[in-house]
């Protein structure tokens, strides 16, 4: 199951399913870092009978290949609109669901107001910088002060290994997966906090969260239902970061209801 699309000079692979009728309500999933459309499948297999639904390996994952240059939101949100239009959507009204970086790079798109956005769907989302305690910083200090020492010709060259091992210990588990231009693109999307682009989102938001969310913590989406004017905050527990699949019944009844009556 799955068909390519070239969007941005890549070849995207891409799941499209469901009814194509003009009236068909269509919904688009964007996956999180480092996974792929295929996280989407179960939400896929039940709602293809009511929605069109349509979920990409977004560049750099899956089957989708890595861009030429690291990658900012700007360019992600550049990738969502290219991919509509390329689909042939161009002005149609349709439904946005992100989980974790797919919910950061929704973001930064649903801020410009495009036409096409009618509802908006965060799981568990990426966009906010967290509060870090003092373990992160010295971490953080420690990779930089490594860095350093390894410009310093003699003892560079004494240090480089051990420094090299400290540097990728203290990245997360998708930073030390992720090729070199990925990794990047990672940075390049950490350092920019899109809390200001919260209040420019102006459709019907529905923004779900594991209670036991570690990777996004449940801070960060009651600080998204805050600062978007029009949105609800549902709690899903057990849940962590892939609520959507810890709780998949509980989710898909109320992704429904919120397709159906907003």
């Amino acid at each position: 199951m799955g068909q390519t699309l070239t969007v941005s000079g890549l070849d995207v692979r891409y799941i499209d399913v469901g009814p194509r009728e003009a009236d068909a309500q269509i919904l688009l999933l964007f996956h999180g870092w480092g996974a792929d459309a295929g996280t989407f499948v179960p939400v896929v297999d039940a709602l293809k009978e009511q929605y069109r639904v349509i979920a990409p390996d977004l560049p750099g994952c899956g089957a989708t290949g890595e861009p030429e240059k690291p990658w900012t939101n700007n360019d992600y949100a550049d990738f969502i609109q290219a991919f509509i239009e390329g689909l042939g959507l161009k002005g149609q009204r349709l439904s946005a669901c992100g989980h974790s970086h797919g919910g950061r790079i929704l973001i930064k798109w649903a801020a410009r107001s495009p036409l096409e956005l009618r509802r908006l769907i965060l799981i568990d989302s990426a966009g906010l910088k967290p509060r870090r305690g003092l373990d992160w910083y010295a971490r953080v200090y420690a990779y930089k002060a490594g860095k350093t020492l390894l410009k310093l010709p003699y003892l560079g060259r004494r240090l480089a290994p051990l420094a090299a091992a400290k540097q990728e210990s203290a990245g997360s588990a998708d930073y030390r997966q992720a090729s070199p231009l990925m990794r990047r693109t990672m940075a390049m999307l950490l350092e920019e906090d899109l809390g200001r682009c919260l209040p420019m989102i102006r459709v019907p938001t529905l923004l779900f969260w594991g209670e036991q969310d570690e990777d996004t913590p449940i801070e960060m989406g009651r600080k998204m239902e805050k600062d978007i004017p029009n949105a609800g905050l549902v709690l899903l527990s057990p849940a962590g970061h892939y609520a959507y699949l810890d709780q998949l019944p509980a989710f898909l009844r109320t992704l429904c209801y919120f397709m159906e009556n907003s």
